[in-house]
């Protein structure tokens, strides 16, 4: 298979995942725990793009060109039910990172969102969820001034900024907290347990 081929198909996994998002916002069920279809295109997404990757490598910019490697980065992000997988993919991004041939952007995101599926403090806080007042808000970090400069020396606004686009965001897509936000954090936490990214 060449990477023209290769490349497409990446980016044709990052559509569908696109495509089903914005049928949750629409249904306004996006926020509403993690929706089981999808949890099974994510899942199923994430199988492909590690065949495509135990047959190339990582698909650096080189290799797959700009959108696709996106596209990867983006299936990679959203393969949460997958924590081996995500954790491969993070230690390939990073020598890709070292090599110029990935956003260092993409890493610090699914650096943050492992550490965030692990219980751990956020370098970048680039994960957001909602919190006990009904907000939008990082989620665990170790130090706002500290944040701030790792975010500022990969070219990422403040996170005060980027909390306000959040929210801003979330309010154009119409989108509520739970009404039991102690319900679904337990959810959540169950989960995180079942999956595998906590004991």
């Amino acid at each position: 298979m060449d990477n023209k081929i290769i490349s497409e198909r990446i980016i044709e996994l990052k559509n569908a995942d696109l495509k089903l998002r914005n049928k949750l916002i629409e249904n306004k069920k996006l926020f509403e725990g993690y929706d089981e279809e999808m949890e099974k295109l994510h899942k199923q997404n994430a199988i492909i793009l590690n065949e495509i990757i135990n047959t190339i490598g990582y698909p650096t910019i080189d290799k797959v060109g700009k959108e696709a490697s996106e596209a990867a980065w983006l299936i990679i992000q959203h393969s949460i039910g997958s924590p081996d997988f995500m954790k491969r993919c993070a230690k390939q991004l990073q020598n890709a990172v070292k090599e110029n041939q990935a956003d260092p952007i993409n890493l610090a995101y699914l650096k943050d969102r492992i550490a965030v599926l692990e219980g751990n403090p956020q370098l970048y806080g680039t994960q957001f969820d909602w919190d006990e007042k009904g907000n939008l808000s990082p989620n665990l970090f170790d130090d706002l001034q500290m944040v701030n400069q790792r975010r500022q020396s990969i070219g990422l606004n403040s996170l005060e900024e980027q909390t306000e686009i959040i929210r801003n965001r979330i309010l154009q897509e119409n989108q509520l907290p739970p009404e039991d936000f102690e319900k679904r954090k337990q959810e959540a936490l169950e989960w995180r347990r079942k999956t595998g990214w906590i004991k």
